[in-house]
């Protein structure tokens, strides 16, 4: 076993001399209750519960009681910050997007017969890159080309490796300067518009192979939808979306008969085919005219008693575990970048370095002001959320935080013994920073490796 470290002796002798001191109970506690989120927030204040109706003072805490400061857990979504908040977000994107296929979460259970598809959209190429295929269980030649085969800068046009799954050239373009680099991000910046142009397309679309206007659609169905941005190896998002018909009064409410799965499945398919944007750009760069890709897929979701291979768990699971993942996930860095040195020292490949620094380029051009390419350039231009529904679809992430909290406040209630009692809370809080010391570190370690409570 190796000794430990100077760093790491240091903190267990923290760790030992805060155990002797007064209040070492509920200063762990409140280490505990984070189940290890990785980059707390303090906060220093007070806080009294009074009886609802009489207004006694019934029980009061203060962040003196825990060593000078109360925890409470960052939140953070993405899995490359903190896995331990970031498993519970994915635990309510998968209750949201559940609800929204078979009802729960106030939703009613109706809408697990009506029409709905699973659909991915993703970005069109912007030049060929390094791949894996696979047909019938075998990973097939990257990209066959004749030998000799080369691109105007000579590079090979081809490719006859057969790329292993964790191959760090995947996603690599074949040629970087065959490559569109401005063209990509000029389309990941926007790409959330483009989805915005496709809702509306979409509404048309089912107007139209309805043989109704826009404005008598809404008196028949109603269109509603979940997505998940997604980034892919060569560094753009794609879209996988849940989109589902409703009867003209929501969720509650049964479509007509001739708004099936196939119906809205082909609709979707052409929408998506149809939209185009065009973005704006100086001669330099020229105007491009962006779309989807050719690739998207449009599959039926399997309903009670349907046959789809497809089913509401299986979507519901897919959408949630891309929930936690940002652009880290395609070789890009976490933090904003604030200054054009900053590019010197990023840890990051080839192919997404240029897409950083195309997006600083374009960025400091006046007519792409308003994309802030800039501020995105760790997203690789990509400034949209990453996940967003329609109000009908189902519940909201607020609603069931709003649930477990008060779910914790009954748990507290119960404790102290006042029941069924209505109280009211009043406090002032201000933050104080965040993070771990070297001592509370440790036992945020124990609990994370543990798989200990948490108390987002």
């Amino acid at each position: 076993m190796n000794a430990p470290t100077a760093s790491a002796t240091a903190s267990i002798a923290a760790l030992l001399d805060r155990a002797a001191q007064p209040g070492f109970d509920a200063w762990r506690r409140n280490i505990i209750r984070l189940g290890g989120c990785t980059n707390p927030v303090h906060l220093v204040g007070s806080a009294t519960v009074f009886d609802a109706k009489s207004g006694e003072a019934l029980w009061a805490y203060a962040s003196d009681a825990y060593g000078g400061r109360l925890l409470t857990s960052c939140g953070n979504r993405r899995s490359s910050v903190c896995p331990t908040c970031a498993r519970l977000y994915q635990a309510d994107t998968y209750q949201l997007i559940r609800a929204g296929l078979i009802g729960g979460k106030d939703v009613t259970e109706e809408v697990g017969g009506h029409p709905r598809v699973f659909a991915t959209f993703t970005a069109p190429g912007f030049g060929p890159v390094h791949t894996r295929r696979e047909r019938d269980g075998r990973v097939r030649v990257c990209r066959p080309r004749g030998a000799g085969e080369s691109c105007p800068h000579g590079w090979p046009a081809g490719c006859l490796m057969r790329h292993g799954e964790g191959d760090a050239r995947l996603g690599e373009p074949l040629c970087p300067r065959c490559y569109d680099y401005a063209g990509a991000v000029l389309w990941q910046a926007n790409a959330g518009r483009l989805w915005h142009r496709f809702a509306l397309e979409l509404r048309r679309e089912l107007a139209r192979r309805s043989g109704l206007s826009r404005g008598e659609l809404g008196e028949w169905v109603r269109l509603s939808y979940a997505k998940m941005a997604e980034y892919q190896r060569r560094g753009l998002v794609h879209f996988h979306a849940v989109v589902r018909l409703d009867g003209p009064d929501g969720p509650g409410t049964t479509p007509p008969g001739w708004a099936s799965t196939g119906f809205l499945a082909e609709a979707v398919s052409a929408a998506a085919g149809a939209v185009r944007l065009t973005s704006p750009g100086p001669d330099v760069v020229g105007r491009r005219v962006l779309r989807f890709g050719r690739q998207i897929d449009v599959r039926p979701i399997a309903g009670f008693g349907a046959g789809e291979s497809l089913t509401s768990a299986a979507v519901a699971g897919y959408i949630a575990k891309y929930a936690t993942k940002g652009a880290e996930s395609a070789g890009a860095v976490d933090g904003r970048i604030r200054q054009a040195t900053d590019l010197v020292v990023l840890p990051v490949r080839a192919h997404t370095l240029r897409m950083i620094s195309t997006c600083w380029w374009l960025g400091g051009l006046p007519p792409f002001e308003p994309l802030g390419l800039r501020r995105w350039a760790h997203m690789l231009g990509y400034g949209g959320h990453f996940s967003t529904k329609s109000r009908r679809y189902s519940t909201t992430l607020t609603a069931l935080r709003s649930a477990r909290a008060e779910h914790r406040a009954e748990e507290q209630r119960a404790a102290l013994g006042l029941g069924e009692r209505p109280t009211v809370t009043v406090g002032t809080w201000r933050y104080a920073g965040r993070g771990y010391s070297p001592e509370a570190a440790l036992i945020a370690t124990s609990v994370r490796e543990g798989g200990g409570p948490h108390g987002t």
